[in-house]
């Protein structure tokens, strides 16, 4: 299971961290990211880690604005969230055991672990 938290309403310039946190497996074990969907688009991948080499993986929309981490100790993903613009009003996704291979510039859904999604509401 994951649990996603730390979604809210922010200004244009603002920050904004969401966490994830997961129970029954072991987050390291995966590779996981967050995804994002806004009204009337379809779901995009925002960010993620790969489980073969660490490495990150960010949308060419995020890249320099926001961060993903993760705590092995405390079994969580973060997702650290500045300069938000209103373009980033969504809501977001965690998910674990997915696609991500950031030498490809790739990051895709597989479905077997989701979070609930927390909203982001960007002001202008």
């Amino acid at each position: 299971q994951l649990q996603a938290s730390g979604g809210g309403y922010a200004p244009a310039g603002g920050s904004l961290r969401l966490s994830c946190a997961a129970s029954g497996f072991t987050l390291a074990d995966y590779s996981i990211g967050w995804f994002r969907q806004a009204p009337g688009k379809k779901r995009e991948g925002v960010s993620c880690i790969s489980d073969t080499n660490g490495a990150p993986y960010y949308a060419d929309s995020v890249k320099g604005r926001f961060t993903i981490s993760s705590d092995n100790a405390q079994n969580t993903v973060y997702l650290q969230m500045n300069n938000l613009r209103p373009e980033d009003t969504a809501v977001y996704f965690c998910a674990a055991d997915l696609i991500c291979i950031p030498s490809l510039k790739t990051m895709g859904p597989t479905g077997d672990y989701w979070g609930q999604g927390t909203q982001v509401t960007v002001s202008s």
